[in-house]
């Protein structure tokens, strides 16, 4: 889907993860504005990416268990940027915060998203 969409990653700190997508054909509904779902899909994205990275990946792998999107504004082109902070990281869940901003840093949809960490099966 991120491939799909050309979700790209374009930044990684101590406590946050920023990536962007393009407003285009493949993200916008028929009205011709930024998709609500496409804006979930993105925020899921680098929630879950974040997510991973607080993981030791070779035991645990994060799953959506939860989003809520609120969208604030429209966008009808150039690209959304999305920025994962932590709320919360425990052993089986970790809850983040997402804001989605336009190429001006205008914010167009606030998520919430809960990430299970899943145990990979025993072999």
């Amino acid at each position: 889907m991120d491939k799909h969409l050309g979700i790209e990653v374009t930044e990684i700190g101590d406590d946050y993860l920023i990536a962007k997508m393009p407003v285009n054909d493949k993200t916008k509904q028929p009205y011709g504005i930024l998709h609500g779902g496409a804006s979930c899909v993105l925020a899921e994205s680098v929630g879950s990416m974040a997510a991973a990275l607080t993981l030791d990946q070779a035991k645990q792998y994060p799953v959506g268990l939860e989003i809520n999107a609120n969208h604030l504004g429209s966008i009808d082109q150039g690209f959304v940027h999305a920025k994962a902070m932590p709320i919360h990281i425990g052993g089986s869940t970790s809850v983040w915060n997402i804001d989605i901003t336009n190429d001006e840093g205008k914010r167009v949809c606030f998520s919430r998203f809960t990430a299970l960490h899943k145990n990979y099966p025993s072999s």
